[in-house]
């Protein structure tokens, strides 16, 4: 399933942008662009994530309506 490696990568990027600005902070380095660069990943990481999560009891869902309709 596409989305499922679209929130793999992301996380990815999400945990390197993470590491980016720990290590930002311990330079002292006072540039607010890289603090919103953790905002990039995490928007869509948490959008894949929701529906990531609600695949389960959308499939619940349908299995039920399925069941019904016999």
């Amino acid at each position: 399933m596409w989305i499922r490696q679209i929130h793999r990568w992301l996380s990815i990027a999400f945990t390197l942008a993470v590491i980016a600005n720990i290590v930002a902070m311990t330079m002292q380095v006072q540039a607010v662009w890289i603090g919103f660069l953790a905002l990039v990943p995490l928007i869509p990481l948490l959008a894949t994530g929701l529906y990531l999560f609600a695949l389960p009891y959308l499939a619940q869902h349908d299995d039920a309506r399925s069941e019904a309709g016999s």
